[in-house]
């Protein structure tokens, strides 16, 4: 098998053209769950988010979202192998999914490259390139399929984020909670973290280092991710 193994479940991913990354770890492991019963995965990939934020909370009913066929068919096979078969995938973009739930919880790990060259590959330039799917194109979604007390979780690359934030603001969402993640202490932060709602809180962003001087991970990013790493 061409994937991860992860303590409670693998991952295939030699057929998506966003592979199992440390981004897509980090928010699995990162997102506030807490906030009721159901949640949704917007741009599905390997399936990986929605299987780890189910490990997380079991009694979620989650639900996912993926504009690839061919990553739906092996983000679907991971999923129907895992210990939570019960959740449900979609193949379809966002923008046009519909859902008589509003959802309690949204994450994403989205496309954020933006006027940058492409490669021939079509699925990996639809994964990666906002023209699939526009911050402003994503933030609409989830005012539409979220409701005054949802939370949407989302990473991405630092300057990224502040484009975001500033969207997300100008459109009533509020930044709760901002995790800044860096390689090494010596480093400066290449990740944000983020987590959004309707309602205003004091928000003072918090600094994640993966590894120490030694190359070996963090005590804070073996707490976060312990659960789920197979040797941590």
């Amino acid at each position: 098998m061409s994937g991860f193994v992860f303590k409670q479940f693998s991952v295939s991913h030699e057929q998506c053209a966003m592979k199992v990354s440390t981004d897509g770890i980090l928010l699995g492991a990162w997102a506030d769950l807490t906030s009721g019963d159901s949640l949704l995965d917007i741009g599905a990939g390997t399936g990986l988010l929605a299987l780890m934020c189910k490990q997380r909370a079991p009694h979620l009913l989650v639900n996912t979202v993926e504009i690839d066929a061919t990553a739906y068919a092996q983000a679907s096979q991971n999923i129907s192998q895992s210990p939570w078969p019960d959740i449900v995938i979609y193949n379809s973009d966002i923008q046009s999914f519909t859902s008589e739930v509003l959802f309690d919880v949204v994450v994403c790990n989205p496309p954020y490259f933006n006027d940058c060259l492409k490669g021939g590959d079509h699925a990996r330039n639809t994964a990666r390139h906002t023209d699939s799917l526009s911050f402003a194109e994503l933030l609409v979604a989830f005012d539409r399929l979220s409701h005054q007390g949802s939370i949407f979780n989302v990473i991405l690359p630092c300057n990224e984020a502040q484009q975001f934030i500033g969207q997300a603001a100008a459109q009533g969402l509020y930044l709760q909670r901002h995790c800044l993640v860096r390689t090494t202490k010596n480093k400066s932060a290449t990740r944000s973290l983020m987590s959004f709602g309707y309602q205003p809180r004091k928000c003072e962003p918090s600094i994640l280092t993966i590894h120490n001087e030694d190359g070996k991970y963090s005590d804070d990013y073996v707490a976060l991710c312990k659960d789920f790493y197979l040797k941590m």
